[in-house]
């Protein structure tokens, strides 16, 4: 029997030869964020205080264009925009959320996210939002873009 013996150089392995690059890593997409611990009467105190203020500035918007239509009743704010359609945003007690449905950006349920609380910073120093934790948009953002309400 003949054995034979090949010899392979291996990259970084062998005394000789160089280090391996590092593989290339995709940058990350969002960071994921999760939903403050609330309680009952913080989520309603907290979503009363949206609910109305959206309510308001759709008003305001209504005031100025004859062709938007505002209803808020049983806690549901309906909004007819024309031409994007309605817009409908009411409170999900049993899950702490506020749900949207858009014409244009379809269903979305959103959570209060508290950010820029860690530990290097004083707690209560962060600042809480309605976020669509799927994809990190905030509430706020997507009535100012679709609506021109701003927040």
């Amino acid at each position: 029997r003949r054995f034979s013996i090949h010899s392979r150089a291996r990259a970084g392995l062998m005394p000789d030869t160089e280090d391996p690059q590092p593989p290339k890593q995709a940058p990350p997409e969002h960071v994921a964020q999760q939903p403050a611990e609330l309680s009952d009467d913080q989520y309603h105190e907290l979503a009363d205080e949206y609910m109305d203020a959206v309510r308001e500035r759709a008003e305001q918007l209504q005031e100025g264009r004859e062709d938007v239509e505002v209803e808020y009743a049983a806690g549901v704010l309906n909004i007819v925009f024309p031409p994007n359609g309605t817009y409908v945003i009411n409170k999900q007690p049993p899950n702490k959320q506020i749900w949207l449905s858009s014409p244009i950006s379809g269903p979305k349920r959103y959570d209060w996210v508290i950010s820029g609380e860690s530990m290097h910073q004083k707690e209560g120093g962060g600042t809480g939002e309605w976020v669509y934790l799927r994809d990190g948009t905030r509430l706020s953002a997507l009535l100012s873009k679709e609506l021109g309400i701003s927040m």
